[in-house]
């Protein structure tokens, strides 16, 4: 069964001003779209015809992997946002938070500096690790930590795709701007 693009859960322009309708139309709608037809291109005949994106992420390499993990990262990362919901952590995930980075302040901070400091493409990660412990990784390129045992929480796409035409050259600024879509209650039922 081919791979598809999931919907999403809101209106293409529903998290402007921070994220644009210009912006969702061409991350998600073209460049999401690519690495799904890609994908679909690239795994007929092979031991992954059938496998799941986690199966193929953490087996697969080359291609293969590139597009599957594009297109396991760009839908976490798009199901993360609505325009409006819980914009702080609660319950566990909020305990766990400052445990592992003494506050959500604290956590913000280094979450966005780890987003903001990736050389190049990639992804910042919040992740759980074995231990139940939280870390902020980065990923360069299409990576995903589940290739090292770790279980995505949160991510943030530093890709230029995923912020110039809002924000051109100013990560910085893109990565503020996502805390006032992402919704808590979707990143606390990952925990």
């Amino acid at each position: 069964m081919p791979f598809e693009i999931p919907k999403l859960s809101y209106a293409p322009d529903a998290l402007q001003p921070y994220i644009s309708k210009q912006t969702i139309d061409f991350h998600y709608g073209k460049h999401h779209q690519a690495y799904v037809n890609n994908l679909n291109n690239l795994v007929p005949g092979t031991k992954f015809e059938t496998a799941t994106l986690e199966q193929i992420i953490k087996e697969a390499d080359g291609g293969i992997f590139n597009n599957a993990a594009q297109v396991w990262n760009h839908t976490f990362y798009f199901e993360s946002f609505s325009p409006s919901g819980l914009r702080e952590p609660s319950g566990s995930l909020a305990t766990a938070i400052n445990k592992s980075f003494n506050s959500f302040s604290s956590f913000k901070e280094q979450f966005a500096k780890s987003s903001v400091t990736l050389f190049g493409s990639g992804w910042a990660w919040l992740v759980k690790k074995p231990d139940g412990s939280l870390e902020i990784v980065q990923e360069l390129n299409a990576g995903n930590p589940m290739r090292k045992g770790l279980v995505p929480l949160l991510t943030c796409d530093v890709w230029e795709h995923a912020y110039y035409l809002d924000y051109q050259n100013k990560r910085p600024d893109y990565v503020q701007a996502l805390w006032n879509i992402l919704d808590w209650e979707i990143i606390d039922k990952r925990y």
